[in-house]
């Protein structure tokens, strides 16, 4: 069952002299399936944040249509949450807080938000810091209470903006770990814009490679393993080959980990 459609998406951001307007995305489609992880992968300037803001209703597409839930989106709504790559959280809330903020807003029953703050906040291994502020938290803790924070609102899908990209090596792995087992216990689906090979393979069900500006869906490709995939195995090796050859063939890696 699809959860989002993205049906011929263009996007053109217009400036006073016409020739200087910027076309970011061009005959744009995809499909995703519920509960499936869906990275979209391309060269800085591609047009994969735009398209992730169109998803989100920040942005309004110059031509084309976008559906969520079988519903087209015309403007933000709780059925599509962001994590964005600086976290976002309210620096004067504490984490119990910033968990139940979307929550409020929705005026749910003060018994229901504080069982799925309690929920959430365990989900993602900061039960014993409800009561702290973000300024106390690491990067990687602090990501994690945005991740809670989207997902206690239960939206039918999850965005994620290079969540992961502020944080050093190691976290960004511990990270990306936190990820595939809190979507075990959380079936969700996810759309995720990365600069990183590795991380679209190591979490990914289906990985969408962009063209260079205007962005347009170059291939889509099936992972194998979903979440499984050993990295330098055969098939793993396979996949990042095909991807790199892909994002090769136009014309400059260097912005690509």
């Amino acid at each position: 069952m699809s959860a989002l459609k993205v049906e011929n998406v263009s996007k053109i951001f217009p400036a006073a002299n016409k020739s200087a307007a910027v076309q970011a995305l061009q005959n744009v489609s995809l499909d995703v399936n519920t509960n499936e992880f869906v990275s979209i992968l391309g060269h800085s300037g591609c047009g994969k944040t735009t398209l992730l803001n169109l998803i989100a209703g920040f942005e309004k597409p110059s031509s084309g249509r976008i559906e969520c839930a079988g519903k087209e989106v015309k403007e933000p709504g709780a059925e599509r949450a962001m994590v964005f790559q600086d976290y976002a959280l309210f620096p004067w809330l504490t984490v119990r807080d910033n968990i139940a903020f979307g929550l409020n807003l929705k005026k749910m029953d003060s018994g229901l938000i504080n069982q799925k703050v309690e929920h959430f906040a365990n989900l993602v291994g900061l039960g014993a810091f409800v009561e702290s502020y973000p300024h106390q938290l690491s990067g990687g803790m602090r990501q994690r209470v945005s991740i809670a924070r989207a997902l206690a609102v239960d939206p039918t899908v999850l965005l994620m903006d290079e969540p992961f990209a502020a944080l050093d090596a190691q976290n960004r792995a511990m990270m990306q770990q936190e990820m595939i087992r809190i979507l075990a216990e959380e079936s969700k689906t996810v759309v995720l814009v990365t600069h990183s090979i590795e991380e679209s393979i190591n979490l990914s069900d289906v990985i969408i490679v962009m063209t260079r500006r205007p962005g347009r869906v170059k291939e889509i490709i099936r992972v194998p393993e979903p979440r499984r995939m050993v990295e330098d195995t055969p098939s793993y090796l396979e996949v990042r080959k095909k991807i790199r050859d892909l994002i090769s063939d136009e014309h400059d890696l260097s912005d690509i980990a």
